[in-house]
């Protein structure tokens, strides 16, 4: 059902060929492409991959420069709108992350000081109560004691990403905390249970006033709202089967958001400015806290790489990963399930960044070239963050009679 649009192979010949006007670039860095361009090659990618909907925002100057969507949104054809809540997922952390800073620049949260000492009781004596909490099973343990919020925010806790991921569904630290990195949302989990807990924050109310009222997200929330149902993505799977939208009823800092394209893009320049926040906790942020020793990031668990396999300036920044690339310092942030695939790519120097969302997991295929086509080759760590997937490279024209 997906939009039959820009399927005239003569009109991708045409657009291959005219020169892109576009937002005007410093010297020897790439221009942004024109929003025709874009469009144009977000439709291109849809056409190659299969997917059904593509969101894109593009920022430069840190300011917002393009933001577009096309497709549908759901089974009945519905077009996908700038305006249309889609599933941020694990682009969560990051948002989370960037509320944690204000609380670390205003001296309530230390980075390096440990969860015991903000929980008036030890972490393995709270009981799975009304949420999911799996910290009794850590009562054999003391190292969990030495976890403190740059670890979790580093994914360096030592946990599974999610404890029913373990064989026998039990959370376990599997390696000192700090010394590596492991993803997992069990470590964020953590952290706003210690923000709730320890701090008596409400993480839903933190987020909604310190991230989402700041930037003007009016179609963001950390939980399902009721007037998101009227303009809503479902999603679809890598064998073209739909998913409805899961209207999540609990915030969980390792991914509840929901948001849109347009919402992200504000979000995208206001962090890459880092409005909010003081110069030391932005770039504390992006800073190159811990390497990373993995072939990729899934599976979390993995024996790190002898040192002379590993990629140069990888390494976990806070709720981000960085890296070192062609442009210099930059980080990124992806977030997928079975029917999602979001990608969020940011070069600090002329403070650029693409935010892809897309409701539909083929999409993932087209995400270095939409990233490389709009701000240049960034380095982004694409077969790390994306295992074994063959990404879609469109092919030149051939010239004129072959």
């Amino acid at each position: 059902m997906r939009s039959p649009s820009f399927r005239n192979m003569g009109l991708l010949v045409l657009l291959a060929v005219l020169p892109l006007a576009g937002h005007a670039a410093a010297p020897g860095t790439h221009t942004v492409p024109d929003a025709a361009a874009l469009d144009a090659e977000i439709l291109r990618a849809m056409d190659a991959t299969g997917a059904e909907g593509i969101a894109m925002a593009v920022v430069d100057g840190g300011e917002v420069v393009y933001v577009g969507s096309h497709g549908i949104r759901n089974a009945d054809g519905a077009p996908l709108r700038t305006d249309t809540v889609m599933y941020g997922a694990s682009l969560t952390k990051a948002a989370f992350a960037y509320m944690v800073m204000q609380l670390v620049d205003e001296k309530t949260l230390d980075l390096d000081r440990s969860i015991a000492a903000y929980l008036p009781r030890p972490l393995p004596g709270y009981p799975d109560e009304d949420r999911y909490a799996p910290w009794p099973d850590l009562a054999d343990d003391p190292r969990w004691r030495d976890i403190t919020p740059r670890i979790l925010l580093t994914h360096s806790a030592g946990f599974a990403n999610f404890a029913f991921l373990e064989p026998d569904g039990r959370l376990r630290i599997h390696f000192d905390p700090g010394s590596r990195y492991a993803y997992s949302g069990e470590g964020m989990i953590l952290l706003q249970f210690v923000l709730e807990r320890g701090l008596g924050l409400d993480v839903g109310e933190q987020m909604q006033r310190r991230v989402f009222d700041r930037f003007g997200m009016t179609r963001t929330g950390m939980m399902w709202r009721e007037d998101f149902a009227e303009n809503l993505a479902d999603g679809w799977g890598a064998d073209g089967t739909v998913e409805p939208h899961d209207q999540r009823s609990k915030v969980r800092a390792a991914g509840s958001m929901d948001t849109t394209i347009a919402d992200m893009a504000r979000l995208a320049a206001g962090y890459v400015r880092g409005d909010g926040l003081s110069d030391a906790a932005a770039a504390e942020l992006v800073r190159a806290q811990l390497p990373i020793a993995s072939k990729s990031q899934f599976p979390t668990l993995q024996d790190p790489l002898p040192p002379d396999r590993r990629r140069p300036g990888l390494a976990a920044g806070l709720g981000v990963v960085v890296f070192e690339g062609p442009q210099g310092h930059a980080f990124f942030k992806g977030g997928h399930n079975d029917v999602t695939g979001n990608t969020w790519v940011c070069v600090r120097r002329g403070q650029r960044c693409v935010v892809i969302l897309a409701n539909d997991v083929r999409a993932e295929r087209a995400f270095p070239h939409l990233v490389a086509f709009a701000i240049g080759d960034t380095g982004a760590p694409w077969q790390w963050e994306y295992g074994d997937t063959v990404f879609w490279m469109p092919q030149a024209p051939a010239p004129d009679g072959q």
